[in-house]
């Protein structure tokens, strides 16, 4: 794909970035709180993947001290299949590196092997459950952790 890129998240992209919540989450985020994460919460980094000017992903970050936590990751469902999770993943796990992050953490649906393989590339173990942690179907969570 030319013209791909993924940079850090803008206000303008929050329309395309709402469209990508409706149609990943069935419990999405509102625009307050994209509008919240990217102008008062300080240790919050979120990075859009996209082509031209379409944006098919994106991917949140908190950084608190030497911990970094994925809020959450979405690629468009015609966009999946073709590593582009991946590359967004791999693209902020190198920013939490840079941010001085010793250590990523992220919960995942139980559900969800697809997601579990890829953070499983990048070296992300289980190390606990959160029970009834999503509150659509009250569907388990796995937090998974790594050492950077």
């Amino acid at each position: 794909m030319n013209n791909l890129f993924i940079r850090p998240m803008r206000e303008a992209d929050l329309s395309q970035v709402m469209e990508i919540e409706r149609v990943t989450f069935t419990t999405p985020w509102d625009l307050d709180a994209f509008e919240t994460e990217l102008h008062k919460n300080e240790f919050a980094h979120y990075y859009i993947i996209g082509q031209d000017e379409r944006i098919f992903g994106y991917c949140g970050l908190w950084v608190v001290y030497e911990a970094a936590q994925i809020t959450n990751i979405a690629i468009l469902p015609e966009y999946r299949g073709n590593n582009y999770g991946d590359r967004l993943f791999a693209h902020v796990v190198k920013e939490s590196t840079e941010l001085n992050a010793k250590e990523l953490s992220l919960e995942v649906r139980i559900s969800n092997i697809v997601a579990q393989k890829l953070y499983r590339k990048y070296g992300m173990v289980p190390v606990g459950v959160r029970k009834n942690y999503y509150v659509d179907n009250q569907e388990d969570a796995i937090v998974m952790w790594v050492k950077l």
